[in-house]
């Protein structure tokens, strides 16, 4: 395994991820952050508070479950019993998807489909702090921590301290 970024780099990344939310987006107020389970919620956890140091803004963050919306599930009476979407007003927000590693598109597809079951959104932005390529959805996020190369065959590990105890992505 190669490490790819450090607790240092990672910790770069979110900051200047955050940054360019607060300059590409005027209305503080409207913003709503969407963290997938896992680790997306955790960075999207690491994004308010880095805003929150830098504007004073504190932005709401809610976790969100795509389980039931994945399209490798077949019926829609496959969908897991206790998997719920959040209690968040959607309408007329800034929906920030955050998301940990961004590969083929599928989880981003999934997850715009319960936004839209939520509400209708303003307009709804991505962030993917590591992209490693290989869409199979013509799906790109705004703000990108870092671009990692890999082949179809290399796995992204990405950890964080808060679910794995370490902070660090590797590639195997």
């Amino acid at each position: 395994m190669k490490k790819i970024l450090s607790q240092d780099e990672m910790r770069r990344a979110i900051s200047r991820i955050s940054h360019e939310i607060l300059e590409r987006n005027e209305d503080y107020e409207s913003i709503v952050f969407l963290g997938l389970v896992t680790r997306g919620f955790e960075l999207a956890e690491r994004l308010q508070k880095k805003i929150f140091e830098i504007e004073k803004i504190s932005i709401p963050v809610y976790q969100l479950d795509i389980s039931n919306y994945r399209d490798d599930l077949k019926k829609l009476d496959q969908r897991l019993e206790n998997i719920k979407l959040p209690d968040v007003d959607v309408d007329e927000k800034n929906v920030i998807i955050v998301d940990d590693v961004i590969f083929t598109g599928r989880t981003t597809r999934a997850a715009l489909d319960a936004i839209v079951e939520l509400g209708r959104p303003s307009r709804v932005q991505l962030v993917a702090l590591v992209d490693r390529g290989h869409r199979e959805f013509p799906i790109r996020p705004d703000y990108i921590g870092k671009n990692i190369p890999t082949s179809k065959d290399e796995k992204v590990i990405l950890r964080l301290e808060e679910v794995d105890g370490i902070d660090e992505v590797l590639i195997d």
